[in-house]
C-alpha cells in the first residue's frame, strides 16, 4: 500500500470513530436525568456514597474533620445558554470516554500491520495498561479527590456575611477538570516504561529523587485538597506517590530486560 492508501486508511478510522463517538454523546445527551443527577451531580449531595464512608470512619476514628460538613447543595446559572451548553459539552466528555475502548480498538488495527511479531505483545500490553490506568485515575478522582476537594471548598469561608452559592460552569469545569488531571496522572508509568525503553529515564535516577519526589506529592496533595486535615492529604499524597514507585519498579524491570538480552 502506497501512502495515500495510508491516509485512505486512516481517514476511514476516524470517520468511525467520530461517527461512535457522535451517536454515544446523542445517547449520553438523552439521558439527562441519569447522566447528571446520577452521575455528574451526585458528589454535591450529602447521600453520596464518599460522603457516607466519611462520615462512618470519622466515627469510628474520632476525626471530626472528615464528617461532611454539608447538607445538599444547590447549584445556581447565571448565563442563558450555559445549562444547554454544559448538557452538550457533557454529553461529548463522555461519549469519548466511553467509546475510549473502541478508539484504542482502531488505532491498534490501523498501527498492528506495522509492528514486527516481537514488537506486537508489548504494543497490546502498553494499550491496555494504558486503558487501565487512565480509569482507575477517574475512578480515584471521582470517589475520592473531587469530593473531598468539594467537600472543603463548599464549606469555605472568608465570612460568615458570604454565602457560598456555586454556580454551574465552576462546579462542572472543577469536576471534568480534575477527571482529566488524575486519568493522565495515572499514565505515569506508561511514560516511565517507554522512556526507559529508548534510554532516557534510569531507575538509578528515580531512586535518587524519591525524597524529591515525595514532597512534591505533598504539596501536589496539599494543592488538590486544600484541606488541614492529614488523613485527607493522606489518601490523595498515598495514590500518588504509589504511582512514583511503581513507575521505578516498571524502569528497573525494562532496564533487567535489556540487560538479559544483551547477555
Amino acid at each position: 500500500m502506497n501512502f495515500w492508501g495510508h491516509v485512505e486508511v486512516l481517514r476511514w478510522v476516524l470517520i468511525r470513530c467520530l461517527v461512535v463517538v457522535f451517536g454515544l454523546a446523542v445517547a449520553v445527551f438523552c439521558l439527562k436525568d441519569f447522566v447528571f443527577d446520577g452521575i455528574i451531580l451526585a458528589p454535591s449531595r450529602a447521600d453520596f456514597v464518599t460522603y457516607r464512608l466519611m462520615s462512618r470512619l470519622g466515627e469510628l476514628t474520632g476525626i471530626s474533620g472528615l464528617r461532611p460538613q454539608f447538607g445538599d447543595i444547590g447549584m445556581i446559572n447565571i448565563n442563558l445558554a450555559a445549562q444547554l451548553m454544559t448538557h452538550l459539552r457533557v454529553s461529548f466528555y463522555l461519549a469519548a470516554i466511553v467509546a475510549m475502548p473502541y478508539i484504542i480498538m482502531e488505532i491498534w488495527l490501523f498501527v498492528k500491520p506495522a509492528l514486527y511479531r516481537h514488537e506486537q505483545r508489548p504494543a497490546r500490553f502498553a494499550i491496555v495498561a494504558f486503558f487501565v490506568q487512565f480509569f482507575l485515575g477517574l475512578m480515584l478522582a471521582y470517589y475520592i479527590i473531587f469530593p473531598v476537594t468539594f467537600n472543603f471548598l463548599a464549606n469555605y469561608q472568608v465570612s460568615e456575611s458570604i454565602v457560598n452559592q456555586i454556580s454551574l460552569s465552576s462546579y462542572i469545569g472543577t469536576f471534568l477538570g480534575l477527571m482529566l488531571t488524575m486519568g493522565l496522572v495515572f499514565e505515569m508509568p506508561i511514560v516511565a516504561y517507554f522512556f526507559a525503553k529508548i534510554g532516557v529515564l534510569k531507575s538509578a535516577f528515580l531512586k535518587r529523587y524519591r525524597k524529591v519526589a515525595f514532597v512534591v506529592v505533598l504539596v501536589l496533595a496539599a494543592f488538590i485538597t486544600p484541606s488541614t486535615d492529614v488523613f485527607t492529604m493522606s489518601i490523595v499524597a498515598l495514590p500518588l506517590y504509589l504511582l512514583y514507585e511503581f513507575s521505578r519498579i516498571v524502569v528497573s524491570r525494562v532496564e533487567r530486560g535489556q540487560a538479559n538480552q544483551i547477555a
